[in-house]
């Protein structure tokens, strides 16, 4: 697979709470650059990125994260006020102390709520599989196949771990076939990236892989 169709699924991603907007504005760049899927940034900066990269580029954000144990009205509140400032895509956090305790009709409602509060925009929901069984991820696949969300992710990058080929390949087998996988969090090599999108993911959240390219570019090899 070609470097540039991995940045393709890439969502490159910067969600330090240091971060600032001459950082925002640098991944900008390097996204319109590099043609990656998106780039995934702080709610607080949707405004100012879209304004800056117009068309060029598709802005995406982050609600209810890292931990997803926001109410789902200030959860609905998040994702519209992000589509109103621009934001082309959500990525939304599911709260797992209810996964923990079994409630899928709540967590799915709550999804399909923030769904329609995206107004059209792309919904990814993001449901930490490092802190889940593997029946609860799949239980969890049916959540978020009946809620009318767009992808299910793996991970904020924010918990104790990240992307696992194992909870890919579990997606891939016990989601629907209208919703796609995002890979997120500890993407580190050319070499995985291939392996996650070969397994069934269809964006990698990642900023290492833009990183590589430029070594590469440095380097005069891409």
């Amino acid at each position: 697979m070609e470097l540039k169709e991995i940045l393709a699924k890439c969502d490159h991603t910067l969600l330090a709470q240091t971060a600032t907007w001459e950082e925002i504005k640098g991944i900008c760049d390097d996204g319109m650059k590099y043609s990656t899927a998106s780039v995934c940034i702080p709610a607080s900066f949707v405004k100012q990125a879209k304004e800056y990269v117009g068309d060029k580029l598709v802005i995406c954000t982050v609600i209810g994260f890292p931990n997803g144990y926001a109410t789902t009205a200030s959860k609905c509140f998040m994702a519209s006020d992000a589509v109103e400032n621009g934001a082309d895509e959500v990525d939304m956090v599911i709260n797992i102390g209810w996964a923990k305790e079994g409630k899928w009709a709540e967590i799915t409602e709550e999804i399909a709520a923030i769904k329609k509060a995206c107004n059209g925009k792309l919904l990814k929901v993001i449901i930490e599989t490092c802190l889940l069984t593997d029946e609860e991820k799949i239980a969890l696949c049916k959540c978020v196949s009946d809620s009318g969300a767009d992808y299910i992710k793996t991970s904020t990058g924010f918990s104790k771990a990240g992307a696992t080929f194992a909870d890919v390949e579990l997606f891939a087998a016990h989601v629907a076939p209208h919703v796609k996988i995002k890979a997120a969090g500890g993407i580190s090599s050319i070499e995985d990236a291939e392996k996650f999108i070969e397994l069934g993911a269809s964006r990698l959240g990642t900023s290492r892989i833009v990183k590589i390219a430029k070594g590469l570019e440095n380097d005069g090899t891409y």
